[in-house]
């Protein structure tokens, strides 16, 4: 059978592969939705480069595509947007081809399906310095949920969709796996067993379907929400921003991943910090006003309360066990 590359099928017939068997229409440049009444249209956008946002020798194609629909519905998620259309342009470098990019893009229509994006554009173009990855989705917030977000308040409950810290964790793993092969090693390490849930959380992050509507559906709405993707500092700075109020985390509260410590304390790193300033978690954290916390408690469980909205000179500080606040910046 002879073997697909873009010299011979071309960039036309290559999208018209891709397309293929997806579930998707192959549209125009721009793509349309009517949004009902008053709804409000969000979007959101990532670009990825290969070298500094992922490195190919451990991070498989399939994963990457999926990771990088995450990326952005976790921003559409964390303004209560339910997803509309996606688009998603590859810069290709020759080192690429065709049957690796149909790796990635199974990746990315396995996301858009598991989070119902009702349109998929792809733009395919080559690239000199690398493989690149721009991503760019929009969803709509319905005009009642929209209506129904109460003002931030002082005392408003900070609550994160799961660990943090696990995915930089995970990539300390990668990346030592990494020297070990290049060291010329040929034998697999344990660490890779034995922190897989770690490495999971780098390679494949994921969001928990549906979330605005399910949110809806059970009248919480967060006064406040932003994505955990460049650490949980910066995190809590765009809330202050956004609110105009402090924030205050409690540094035992933060949730882990099974293992961070016994990592942590190999690699002389804390977890800590590791889920302060180390990103890629893609967890989503949310302001809940106090009087809903048993009924979120009850429907969100995997969430987890870390600590809460403060008045605005308070500024964002990080509370350790002793009681002591710790001004929180970003590298």
């Amino acid at each position: 059978m002879e073997e697909k590359t873009f010299a011979r099928i071309g960039r036309e017939e290559a999208l018209n592969l891709l397309y293929e068997g997806s579930g998707y229409k192959r549209g125009s440049d721009a793509q349309v939705f009517a949004a009902a009444g008053r709804d409000q249209i969000v979007g959101a956008s990532r670009l990825l480069s290969e070298g500094i946002d992922f490195d190919l020798v451990y991070f498989p194609l399939k994963h990457l595509g999926f990771k990088t629909v995450v990326a952005v519905t976790g921003a559409l998620y964390a303004q209560l947007a339910r997803p509309r259309t996606l688009s998603v342009s590859l810069g290709i470098s020759a080192k690429l081809d065709f049957p690796q990019i149909q790796e990635f893009w199974s990746g990315v229509v396995s996301a858009a399906h598991q989070y119902h994006y009702e349109g998929l554009d792809l733009k395919l173009q080559p690239s000199r310095n690398g493989f690149l990855i721009a991503a760019a989705a929009t969803g709509t917030l319905p005009a009642l949920d929209a209506s129904r977000r109460p003002k931030p308040q002082s005392k408003d409950l900070l609550c994160v969709s799961g660990s943090l810290g696990a995915a930089y964790l995970g990539l300390q793993v990668l990346e030592r796996e990494k020297m070990r092969f290049e060291a010329g090693s040929t034998q697999g390490s344990e660490e890779m067993e034995r922190y897989k849930m770690l490495v999971g959380a780098y390679l494949k992050p994921e969001l928990q379907g549906e979330l605005p509507a399910l949110l809806a559906s059970s009248d919480i709405y967060p006064s406040a929400g932003c994505l955990v993707d460049k650490g949980l500092a910066a995190a809590m700075q765009d809330l202050a921003a956004g609110t105009g109020l402090g924030v205050k985390v409690y540094a035992d509260k933060i949730p882990f991943e099974g293992g961070s410590f016994e990592l942590g304390k190999s690699l002389d790193f804390d977890p800590v910090s590791a889920a302060m300033n180390g990103g890629e978690d893609f967890r989503l954290l949310f302001t809940v006003p106090i009087l809903k916390l048993e009924k979120f408690r009850r429907d969100f469980q995997t969430f987890d309360i870390i600590g809460h909205l403060a008045l605005p000179e308070a500024g964002c500080v990080l509370v350790e066990p002793t009681g002591a606040e710790l001004p929180v910046t970003t590298p």
